[in-house]
């Protein structure tokens, strides 16, 4: 019988992390709950730790320490509290795989100290890529790190690729659903809430996620992201729109061919996937019916409507501090209209103004990234009080 995999959640509260310990339970003859994190959801890390019994719990907000600790006191289970104790534990030795799915630039510090410790890294954080892409691949390498992607979208790039890793890549297409908005003009736009952006019609995702999608600004941050994990140019990589949400993504090879990734939209696949390679784990998750899906249609994306996914192609473009900039922007872009201070198409707007306006450093080292993005995140928040 094979040892089990130790492995540590970061953002266990989360979508992604929920979802990730579903696969666990299915699993658990294959891998041990090491490590949980969570960011404030305090009730639900301790029902976790109670069910998984991880060596160490850790709560970001450090005001729910007292009562995190209390409630775990009873089990053998050490607990932490702050970002500065997740970016520390998960450099334990017992950890072999990290689950990097803490939502944001939040996730940057702790997938970096996870790299550094020499961790395998199963990678749900697209904006650490985003952010520090250059530096964290480059750590990564140095560090004989792999990045095994998480986003259903780089998954199928990197299921496609195997067997193919010493083909060159023409190009790869990332599909996108379109969001709830698809079609939609600006007309429509300018009057949508909250409550409608948060509608997807395919997956069930967290909030900022789902507003991401519905702008069109996930699809940006996964091009970025894309160019980072398989090493590309910004002219290889393309995004069509696939409402169905069937064909996850594509590449195509330099003779022409092309190889797709299909199934059912569920986050699981490509979190076990990724937690299990190289093997493919059995699992009794739905299956695909092409007769339930006799059509599969395919568009172009509308740029000029959804200003989001030009925006993050123009900062992977120009590279450097840029994609750090356009994610602290549209961080705090989303924050506001979650909140209802600003509409739907003000996001890209507020965007764009801080691409414009914050300093831009072509060879950006780590504590350039820290500093564009609390100088992002400040000017941001003046330019919605004005």
């Amino acid at each position: 019988m094979e040892k089990k995999k130790n492995i540590a959640i970061l953002g266990s509260t989360g979508s992604i992390g929920t979802q990730a310990l579903e696969v666990i339970r299915a699993n658990a003859d294959s891998f041990c709950v090491e490590v949980l994190t969570g960011n404030g959801n305090a009730d639900l890390l301790i029902q976790q730790a109670i069910e998984f019994n991880p060596n160490t719990v850790v709560i970001a907000d450090e005001s729910k320490y007292q009562y995190v600790k209390a409630a775990l006191a009873a089990y053998d289970i050490k607990v932490f509290a702050g970002n500065k104790a997740i970016a520390e534990v998960v450099q334990m030795d017992s950890i072999e795989t990290v689950i990097a799915a803490i939502v944001g630039y939040a996730g940057l510090e702790s997938t970096i100290s996870a790299i550094k410790a020499g961790k395998q890294i199963a990678l749900a954080n697209k904006e650490t890529l985003v952010v520090a892409g250059d530096l964290v691949t480059s750590l990564a390498k140095e560090k004989g790190v792999n990045l095994y992607p998480v986003d259903s979208e780089h998954s199928a790039i990197f299921q496609c690729l195997a067997g193919e890793f010493h083909n060159p890549i023409e190009k790869i297409y990332l599909t996108a659903s379109g969001g709830p908005f698809r079609g939609k003009e600006t007309a429509f736009l300018s009057t949508v809430k909250k409550e409608q952006a948060l509608k997807h019609p395919n997956w069930e995702m967290g909030a900022k996620i789902t507003i991401d999608s519905a702008s069109l600004m996930n699809k940006g941050l996964e091009v970025i992201e894309a160019k980072w994990l398989f090493g590309l140019k910004p002219e290889q990589i393309d995004v069509i729109v696939h409402p169905q949400s069937i064909i996850h993504s594509l590449v195509q090879f330099t003779d022409g061919s092309m190889k797709a990734q299909m199934g059912l939209p569920d986050m699981k696949l490509p979190i076990q996937y990724a937690i299990g390679y190289p093997n493919r784990i059995k699992s009794d998750f739905p299956r695909f019916n092409f007769m339930n899906y006799p059509q599969l249609t395919f568009e172009k994306a509308d740029t000029k409507t959804f200003r989001n996914l030009a925006l993050a192609f123009e900062a992977m473009n120009k590279g450097g501090n840029a994609p750090c900039i356009l994610n602290a922007a549209n961080e705090i872009a989303v924050e506001a209209f979650l909140k209802d201070k600003i509409g739907f198409l003000q996001m890209s707007d507020l965007v764009e103004k801080c691409l414009q306006t914050i300093f831009f450093i072509e060879k950006p080292n780590y504590s350039d990234y820290v500093a564009t993005d609390k100088e992002t995140r400040e000017a941001a928040s003046r330019i919605l009080k004005n």
